[in-house]
């Protein structure tokens, strides 16, 4: 298999498990460059936890995780959770700097202004985070995905990322999801709503014990 077959992300009969308790076994995925998975499932399957293992978040206990090949990680997934990591004492662009700094990122103050641009927080730069709404707070989390690309981070893992957004917010993520695969990334995401631009689906309903 070539370095353009592998597949970006490889699951083989991997147990999703809460501590000791196993909610699925036997998971298997291939996730390949250009491609967007819907996880679904009823609740309780597990949908969260897989994304947190798979992040490294949380241990592989059965099966086998690959990721461009290697069982280690190469590059670091983008983890995108219901858990925002926002800090209330920060200004709004100090902590979509701070993320962006993670994956080896130092923005300029043009390119912090145009991703809170495209998720409506203009003007909210030097605001203090602790003012802000649910909604424009995790608005924050998502303006790390106008900027980052395939060659940083290839792998996005995303939960729930269009949880109080509006209509036409999630239409501008989704075409922002579309661009990112296009230029070869992979990404595997939860979403209680129909996610238009998906083209594969992995139910863990299906695998679970």
């Amino acid at each position: 298999m070539t370095a353009l077959d592998t597949p970006l992300l490889a699951l083989d009969e991997l147990t999703v498990q809460r501590g000791e308790i196993p909610l699925c076994e036997g998971v298997s995925l291939n996730l390949s460059a250009g491609s967007i998975c819907h996880l679904v499932g009823a609740n309780g399957t597990g949908k969260t936890t897989l994304l947190m293992q798979l992040a490294g978040l949380l241990p592989v206990l059965t099966g086998e995780v690959v990721y461009q090949g290697a069982v280690t990680l190469p590059i670091q997934p983008l983890y995108v959770s219901h858990q925002l990591g926002i800090h209330p004492n920060l200004t709004v662009a100090q902590n979509l700097n701070f993320l962006l700094n993670l994956y080896g990122i130092t923005p300029s103050t043009a390119d912090i202004d145009d991703a809170l641009a495209w998720v409506g927080l203009q003007g909210f730069e030097t605001i203090s985070s602790s003012h802000l709404s649910a909604g424009q707070t995790r608005r924050i989390t998502l303006a790390r995905l106008y900027i980052l690309t395939p060659d940083v981070t290839p792998l996005w893992l995303l939960d729930e990322p269009f949880t109080a957004l509006d209509v036409e917010m999630v239409a501008r993520m989704e075409d922002r999801l579309r661009e990112f695969t296009d230029a070869g990334g992979s990404i595997l995401m939860t979403s209680h709503q129909t996610v238009g631009v998906a083209n594969q689906v992995l139910d863990l309903s299906e695998f679970m014990v």
